[in-house]
């Protein structure tokens, strides 16, 4: 049964990145088709073809590896200068990169027909390009506001009540290796738990600590940090009775807090932890998760090289792999398996929790292309805006128009972003099979 759940959470995952792409090209093909540009090609997935139909000019498919997608837009690429016609380019290459600039050029006008002159890609306004390309990954954002709509406003996300889950034996000081991990067995030498001294039992609702009424479990969390050794008092509520319990908390060696597992303080310690229930809220809610979300995002993302390499020394066994590394799909597939396969919680909590782990990949994958490079989108709309500009720029100071900018000398970047995306996607597929991030 747990094979099964795995395997099913794993195949749920994949066909809903597989959705998301399909949609994601949606999002470009359909403004291109509204602007008259002549699209050829709409498939999902890459290499061998696995089924297409022809519906008037455009092929429709699906092909064997469903990890990506792509529309394929008639006319790119500006036919380059000294171009009698659109399908010539310049007599002579004499460089590698003018010459795969040349080749690129070629196949893209062998697509072109004399009725098509007019429904070229790179003959669009600047703001319709930049529309075009915006498209696709302004969808995958909005897939992700959706699924965290749903799982926020329809079942709610976690929260601590002041109710205690469980009661700590003893006392077990915490390592930037182990701070993520279950913690062990209690041993002889290890000291009682201040909260089992106290007699504290799990289903207790705590009123107040040292006086001071408890209205949440992180304000009971900070208070019981802040009073080291000292002293503590706690009021509960058990079985309808109001109880008073006396102990003293310790100092203890605890991470500093959930966001940073691996920075390690002394502080003190009491031994409890609490009860979780899942709260709903409303669209303010949803929103202010997304714009926390993308900021952590464009932070993760800031730091993808210094992750990327500490996860290719966790690859080679030279470090432990953290648990907030990038993953690749497989990565990501696997931790869905782990979710739909883990009964420990309710079958609610695990669809949602896939849901949620989408909505996560949306919002990564739709803020990555956006990053102004080629062959992301980005990179086409950096270059639809630097054409804007630099016409807007030669209409103030009376110039002749510069015209349409040629996105074919970035290509060499976009040949040098593919490779460094192939071999991040390497590293870190190798990494979550070897050393898989443990969820």
């Amino acid at each position: 049964m747990t094979v099964l759940a795995y395997t099913l959470g794993v195949l749920l995952f994949v066909v809903g990145i597989a959705v998301s792409i399909g949609l994601h090209e949606l999002g470009h093909m359909v403004p291109a088709k509204r602007f008259g540009v002549k699209v050829t090609q709409y498939f999902i997935g890459f290499g061998k073809t696995l089924w297409s139909t022809r519906r008037g000019e455009t092929e429709y498919g699906v092909k064997v590896m469903p990890l990506g997608g792509y529309v394929k837009l008639v006319g790119m690429l500006p036919p380059g200068p000294h171009a009698e016609h659109p399908d010539k380019v310049r007599a002579s290459n004499t460089g590698m990169f003018t010459q795969l600039i040349s080749d690129a050029r070629s196949a893209e006008y062998e697509l072109v027909s004399e009725a098509d002159e007019d429904r070229l890609f790179y003959k669009l306004p600047w703001w319709k390009k930049v529309i075009v390309m915006a498209g696709g990954p302004t969808v995958n954002l909005l897939i992700a506001f959706v699924l965290f709509g749903v799982v926020i406003m329809v079942h709610g996300v976690p929260e601590t009540t002041t109710t205690v889950d469980k009661v700590s034996d003893c006392v077990i000081a915490a390592t930037a290796k182990n701070a993520d991990k279950p913690p062990r067995h209690c041993r002889a030498s290890d000291p009682v738990a201040p909260a089992r001294k106290a007699g504290l039992k799990p289903g207790d609702v705590l009123v107040s600590f040292n006086g001071t009424r408890v209205t949440t479990w992180d304000q009971l969390t900070r208070q019981i940090r802040a009073n080291n050794d000292g002293a503590a008092t706690l009021v509960v509520n058990r079985d309808g009775k109001r109880l008073t319990l006396h102990t003293n908390t310790t100092v203890s060696a605890r991470p500093e807090s959930e966001a940073h597992l691996d920075k390690i303080v002394q502080v003190g310690f009491l031994g409890v932890t609490p009860t979780w229930r899942n709260v709903k809220h409303g669209p303010g809610f949803v929103v202010s998760t997304m714009v926390d979300d993308t900021g952590r995002t464009l932070q993760a993302l800031g730091q993808f090289p210094v992750k990327l390499w500490h996860v290719g020394r966790a690859a080679l066994g030279l470090e432990q792999r953290q648990s907030d590394s990038p993953m690749s799909v497989v990565g990501a597939s696997r931790v869905a398996g782990s979710v739909a396969s883990n009964h420990t919680i309710a079958v609610s909590d695990r669809l949602f929790g896939l849901l949620g782990l989408l909505a996560g990949l949306n919002l990564f994958l739709g803020l990555f292309n956006f990053v102004p490079l080629l062959p992301l989108d980005g990179g086409h709309i950096a270059g639809a805006l630097y054409e804007a500009l630099r016409r807007g720029v030669a209409r103030l100071l009376r110039r002749p128009d510069p015209g349409y900018f040629d996105t074919a000398k970035l290509l060499p970047v976009a040949y040098a972003m593919a490779v460094v995306i192939l071999l991040m996607s390497v590293v870190l597929i190798y990494a979550d099979i070897v050393v898989p991030v443990q969820s």
